[in-house]
């Protein structure tokens, strides 16, 4: 018997059957196991080639036919053969939707809505509309209080080892597991995010193993704590001795497992550890040494002679390169690891049909046939299917699963949603709000990756009527799981598939980096005593004054009250000091007067006074003009010329560089500046990558804009003489483009980096024919960009072991330096970039290497650390470099170095919040000549101009400003912009006992 579907009406896959057996797609099934269908029982279905007329009256199948038809007819009637082309759906699938005999998957009817050119948003609310009509007459409404602990599926929740009587479909992967287990004692399982890694391991492989009770846990944000809680409740020891063990001797999991053993009378058994979810030792752990001890105490337990402990990790499968950043697991992993792919289709209907001939329940073939289509192949799919068989399972009829329920649920992409949206609308006004605030704490947010959620002890949340309300309700809808500890989502699946999360998530990402910060401040905070020194001051506690104050836990506002009361402390002390000051000056200038009684001693002593008195009011205006840039630009200008006219120092120097930087634009990711000096490339965040002209930095205009990286370039390069700039974005596409017109920047190419993680640099060579990218994969990869519509790769350089960050040609283009986060530079010899050896190694940093630059002559090499220094090299002869001077006046990480245009000086830009120009004439024993302080957070980027003295920076609030360095230049210029002379009154207060004297008249 032969069934087949062509250009007409019918389902999506053939169903026969025969007997008692039924049989989909080449899957036989029994019929006391599945009810059968309207309409396939002991038949065929065949399927003709004319699209046969709906049937006549009315209802919601046949309206919904008939607008589907109509659709198609408007759109110039193609064949279903010419629309299954355009929507990659079967003939069959899409004719079938415009039967008018069953209801179509959501999916499906938004590929013939999209294949004919329809409204998708507006086709989906029809879509939900006739499902809820359809749904109405023949199915019960779900009772919101009914106990769903009989349910034969799990939900949105993992397995657990109890429910393994129940656990079907994974029985070949769970052997597979289990074999690798018995074999090699550790394993890592790598799966999209549900795929069913953590209900295989708890479901499939635990009931396996005989033995004491496994050991399970996730890691959380200090994971080395969390396996010491459960350790010491088996072993009855102390949670605090175990950590403390466990952090400093990676043994102590071993030996406290043989103690569980000894206990538990079976000193000869084994124990087996589960970590699922261990991705998050990368999301919620940012403590390197916990996390190595961490890997470091499970490799042992399981690698260790005479170990009594079988590992097994679960891994979200975008994190894997998070992984081979840890040598030790990457050699415990090699043959050790295991992929977690979707269910086969035989897989799926075992899953789907057996639970439910467990509870003496049916499963309708129509509903089986549209689950299986749903799920097959589909990544990650897993949750989705067990809530939607979950929630079919609340509105069955009588004993059966019906498609008519499945249906009313949402069907397979919208139960979740409408579960999520149902239990929101049950809220008040003020659940609401808190609802969207927990949330968003429950999911850490991705950086390169998706983001993931994240468990929250209970202590974090506000403990009020409403927000324990809350937590019942999403509890009740399973979206929340709720110990005594902790609250978390019970699955990611929720974060990508409730549209309302994904546009709370969206709306402000930076608030919630910011909140996220703020939750972990307050934390280390109070594991302190309340120790001031961990208060937000200055620029951090700014940018936390625009979060919203309903957003923020008691907890939460109770440590930004605490951090603005010592802020107003510390703006008492400073008026204190002021006031000290002015009385101070009060008594100079009375001792002037005093003195002057005296003829000869009076000269002196008044010239004394005065220079005095006029150090200490240059030293508070020069103060106080630093303190009102941001609110007062124009006072804050006309204090520090005075004040450096009144007294020039290296103090009211700066005072003066640091009021006159011009911002030029906002929201800027990355930047670089051409050879010449004259041109600006910025990359927003929009996307939009802008020119500028730069030849009188006071006045920035902007040449051309092109659209650039879909999600903002990471960093820029310019290539000398050839007019071209490359890009690459946090997708790890090199863009290139032809800036030769900067009124028309052009795109040229567009081509995969082919790392494996981050690109976190790149640069041209001098002559234009060759990229160099450094990435987080600890590669660099060089390529040939001389035809640069077609980049081609020459090679690979390995040699760091740890991230590779800048990278910089010399001047000669024979020479690549490169810096890494294992602490040194390499110097590469690329005369030849298709075969390029390391010719030297640069050791001396304490820290990760973040910057680099050459001088002009290519004889002297500049690098920047985390370690707060800058260094200089002597490179004239690679193979015999040496030491020279160390930079060292800054007290944060130095992010970015680069000598001036004419090599005498040296300028480091620090995450301390300051810019330092050092004379570097004496390789030696450079000397700080200028300091340019005043960008809130520190300076990511800094680069010369062409105008002498000029440099561009772009700092961490993503603001690029233009400063000019020489001081003359400053005072030439300085007045310009201001619009108001210094009145007398203001004069009186920040100079007092001197005349009124503006430094800029208008």
């Amino acid at each position: 018997m032969e069934c087949r579907a062509s250009d007409g009406p019918g389902p999506h896959r053939t169903v026969c059957s025969r007997g008692a057996l039924f049989t989909i797609g080449g899957l036989a099934l029994d019929k006391r196991m599945v009810n059968n269908s309207e309409g396939l029982g002991g038949r065929c279905v065949q399927v003709p080639r004319g699209e046969r007329p709906l049937d006549p009256g009315s209802g919601p199948l046949l309206d919904f036919a008939r607008r589907l038809r109509e659709l198609r007819r408007r759109a110039g009637s193609p064949t279903y053969r010419d629309l299954a082309g355009r929507a990659h759906y079967s003939v069959a699938a899409l004719s079938a939707a415009a039967a008018g005999r069953q209801l179509p998957s959501l999916a499906v009817t938004l590929a013939y809505v999209r294949a004919c050119g329809g409204d998708e948003r507006e086709w989906e609310l029809i879509w939900r509309g006739t499902a809820a009509e359809c749904a109405a007459a023949v199915t019960p409404a779900p009772d919101p209080n009914e106990v769903t602990a009989s349910a034969p599926y799990a939900g949105l929740a993992a397995f657990q080892q109890s429910d393994a009587g129940t656990f079907f479909g994974r029985e070949k992967l769970t052997a597979t597991i289990v074999e690798h287990l018995r074999d090699k004692r550790f394993l890592v399982l790598f799966g999209a995010s549900g795929s069913g890694k953590s209900s295989v391991l708890r479901a499939g492989v635990l009931p396996r193993f005989t033995g004491p009770p496994a050991l399970v846990l996730t890691p959380g944000a200090h994971p080395v704590e969390e396996c010491a809680i459960q350790l010491a409740a088996r072993a009855h020891l102390t949670p605090g001795s175990v950590c403390a063990e466990l952090l400093s001797e990676p043994r102590t999991l071993h030996r406290v497992v043989r103690q569980i053993l000894a206990r538990s009378g079976d000193p000869a058994g084994e124990l087996i550890v589960v970590v699922d979810q261990f991705e998050e030792i990368f999301t919620l752990c940012h403590d390197p040494e916990e996390r190595d001890a961490f890997v470091g105490a499970l490799l042992h337990a399981a690698h260790t002679a005479g170990s009594r402990c079988r590992v097994a990790l679960a891994v979200r499968s975008d994190f894997y390169t998070h992984c081979t950043r840890l040598p030790a697991l990457v050699d415990a992993m090699g043959d050790a690891h295991l992929p977690v792919g979707p269910m086969t289709l035989e897989e799926l209907t075992a899953a789907i049909v057996q639970p439910a001939a467990r509870a003496r329940l049916t499963v309708e073939g129509a509903l089986l046939a549209a689950l299986t289509a749903d799920a097959h192949g589909r990544p990650g799919a897993l949750p989705l299917l067990s809530h939607a068989l979950l929630e079919t399972w609340r509105r069955r009829r009588g004993n059966a699963l019906t498609l008519a329920g499945f249906q009313a649920a949402g069907g397979f992409e919208g139960a979740l949603a409408q579960t999520a949206e149902d239990f929101h609308s049950g809220l008040s006004d003020s659940q609401r709000t808190i609802t969207r605030q927990l949330f968003l704490r429950l999911i850490a947010l991705g950086e390169g990756t998706e983001d993931t959620k994240r468990r929250v002890p209970r202590h974090e949340l506000d403990d009020c009527r409403d927000t324990t309300l809350v937590l019942e309700q999403a509890t009740r809808a399973r979206l929340l799981t709720v110990d005594r500890d902790h609250v978390d989502i019970t699955h990611e699946a929720l974060i990508r598939c409730w549209p309302r999360l994904g546009r709370w998530l969206s709306e402000n990402r930076e608030h919630l980096r910011l909140h996220r910060a703020l939750t972990e401040a307050t934390a280390v905070w109070e594991s302190l005593d309340h120790d001031p020194d961990a208060l937000y001051r200055g620029v951090r506690l700014a940018a936390t004054r625009d979060l919203p104050a309903q957003a923020l836990t008691t907890r939460e506002r109770a440590f930004l009250d605490a951090s603005e009361d010592a802020e107003r402390a510390q703006a008492r002390r400073a008026r204190h000091r002021v006031s000290r000051l002015r009385r101070l000056v009060a008594a100079l200038v009375a001792l002037l007067i005093c003195a002057t009684t005296a003829v000869g001693f009076a000269v002196r002593s008044q010239l004394t006074v005065t220079a005095q008195r006029n150090h200490l009011l240059a030293l508070e205006a020069a103060e106080t003009s630093a303190a009102l840039r941001i609110r007062d630009r124009s006072l804050a200008v006309q204090l520090a010329l005075a004040a450096h006219r009144l007294e020039p120092s290296e103090v009211t120097r700066d005072a003066l560089l640091g009021v006159a930087p011009h911002t030029v634009v906002r929201h800027v990711h990355a930047l670089a500046v051409s050879p010449d000096g004259r041109t600006l490339a910025t990359a927003c965040d929009d996307g939009d990558l802008k020119l500028w002209d730069l030849t009188d930095p006071r006045k920035p205009g902007l040449r051309g804009a092109v659209h650039g990286h879909p999600d903002s370039a990471f960093t820029l390069a310019f290539g000398h003489r050839s007019g071209i700039l490359a890009g690459v974005g946090r997708d790890g596409e090199i863009r290139l483009w032809d800036v030769s017109d900067t009124r028309r920047p052009r795109l040229l190419s567009s081509t995969p980096s082919r790392h494996t993680d981050l690109v976190f640099s790149l640069a041209v060579s001098p002559d234009g024919r060759t990229l160099a990218t450094g990435s987080y994969d600890h590669t660099i990869r060089l390529w040939d960009v001389g035809t640069p519509a077609r980049p081609r790769l020459l090679s690979t350089l390995a040699g760091h072991t740890l991230n590779v960050k800048p990278v910089a040609f010399s001047p000669d283009g024979t020479t690549l330096a490169s810096g890494s986060d294992d602490r040194t530079v390499r110097l590469w010899d690329v005369g030849d970039p298709r075969d390029a050896p390391t010719i030297a190694v640069l050791r001396g940093h304490a820290d990760f290497v973040v910057g680099l630059a050459f001088s002009r002559d290519g004889r002297t090499l500049v690098s920047g650390s985390d370690d707060n220094t800058a260094r200089l090299w002597d490179v004239t002869d690679p193979r015999h470099h040496r030491r020279l001077g160390r930079l060292d006046a800054h007290t944060g990480m130095i992010g970015h170095v680069e000598f001036t245009r004419d090599g005498q000086e040296v300028i480091t830009a620090g995450q301390d919040g300051a810019v330092r120009l050092w004379n570097a004439t004496d390789r030696e024993r450079p000397v700080q000549r200028a300091l340019l302080t005043g960008l809130s957070g520190g300076f990511a980027v800094v680069q010369p101009l062409a105008a002498p003295g000029a440099v561009v920076t772009l700092s961490n609030d993503h603001s690029v400003e233009i400063w000019q360095t020489d001081v003359s230049r400053v005072l030439a210029h300085a007045c310009a912009e201001v619009r108001t002379p210094v009145s007398a009154s203001q004069w009186s207060r920040h100079f007092p006992g001197l005349d009124h004297r503006p430094p800029c008249r208008t």
